[in-house]
């Protein structure tokens, strides 16, 4: 009878995990539409689909060519970005938490967004990049500084000494570090420049470009396809690094090479957008608590989730106080943070 009881158990899981990742995909497309269709120029849904529908069969849609214009050249890469940015965030922030096995370990705690953000600032402020000039001096400096914590931390974990605790600790530590720089380099900057400073900190998707697009999505299929190939050891480590090692489980390569994988698609992503937080710490809670802890579905449907939870809060972000539009990245904080406390007070 017990085992009758857990067959029916796993089954159910099972069906909610098709369930919820068929519902996460369905309104991946619905908000798709919605924010191709939102703007100064209101353009209805029917009329988004087909555009995008007549790209793919031109012989048998016809469409206007301003909404054409409108839709693919201003809007289509926005939202592309926020799909690709929401899945990489998410994956990312899965993945940092099994490893290191503490629900609040992100790639944000080990310190890359301000180590990204101080990068920025130094090229915003002084118009100079370490080693990229032009379209790439911000985004350039931003990635490079991004890989100071990264290298830091995989150092770090080679000591006998290094456990999770304490290489979020040393992530913590070189989160204020940067922090500091930066608040010191926009205490003597002018006033422009801090306000650039500070908007490009917050994360917003406004400078998204064609061009970027292939950068994110080679970084995003990358961290799936390695991902996917780690679930099930990642899922074994989380009872803990001896029994994963009892197991066979080469614990210190599948730990290297996540963290490595999750701080750089995360810092590619900031590169581009700035620091957009919450995202892979929201998706990953709220995907455990529906699907369950298992890392095989958890990391690609926690992936589908946050492609949603960006493109709703960039939705948010533009139609609030339309025609203004307010940072996503802003968005994201106030909605995760209340979400968060209200994780923290139910599992006290």
């Amino acid at each position: 009878m017990e085992k009758v009881d857990e067959r029916t158990k796993y089954k159910a899981l099972i069906l909610r995990r098709m369930l919820f990742s068929i519902i996460c995909i369905l309104l991946i497309y619905l908000l798709i539409g919605i924010s191709l269709s939102i703007g100064s120029i209101q353009i209805p849904l029917v009329e988004v689909y087909s555009v995008i529908l007549s790209k793919i069969f031109p012989y048998y849609f016809s469409v206007d060519s301003l909404s054409e214009v409108v839709i693919w050249h201003l809007r289509f890469p926005r939202t592309i970005m926020a799909v690709l940015c929401g899945m990489t965030l998410a994956i990312a922030g899965s993945k940092t938490m099994a490893i290191l096995r503490n629900p609040l370990a992100t790639p944000y705690t080990l310190g890359i967004s301000a180590s990204a953000g101080f990068g920025a600032a130094l090229a915003i402020v002084f118009s100079r990049g370490l080693l990229f000039e032009g379209t790439f001096l911000i985004i350039g400096n931003a990635f490079l500084l991004s890989l100071i914590p990264i290298t830091i931390i995989i150092l770090y974990s080679k000591k006998p000494s290094a456990n999770p605790e304490s290489i979020i600790l040393m992530g913590v530590a070189i989160n204020y570090i940067f922090s500091a720089c930066n608040t010191l380099l926009q205490f003597f900057a002018e006033s422009d420049a801090v306000k650039a400073v500070v908007f490009w900190l917050v994360g917003d998707l406004a400078r998204a470009s064609w061009w970027q697009i292939p950068y994110v999505f080679s970084v995003l299929l990358l961290l799936i396809l390695i991902s996917i190939r780690m679930a099930p050891d990642i899922s074994i480590m989380k009872m803990g690094d001896d029994q994963a090692k009892a197991l066979g489980v080469n614990v210190e390569m599948v730990r290297k090479i996540s963290l490595i994988m999750a701080c750089l698609s995360t810092s590619t992503v900031i590169s581009f957008t700035g620091a957009i937080g919450f995202v892979g710490l929201l998706s990953t809670h709220i995907c455990r608590y529906i699907i369950g802890e298992d890392e095989r579905y958890l990391i690609p449907i926690s992936g589908l989730f946050g492609a949603n939870l960006l493109l709703f809060s960039d939705i948010i972000a533009r139609r609030v106080i339309a025609p203004a539009i307010l940072p996503v990245g802003a968005i994201t904080a106030i909605m995760g943070g209340p979400l968060l406390i209200i994780l923290l007070l139910r599992r006290k």
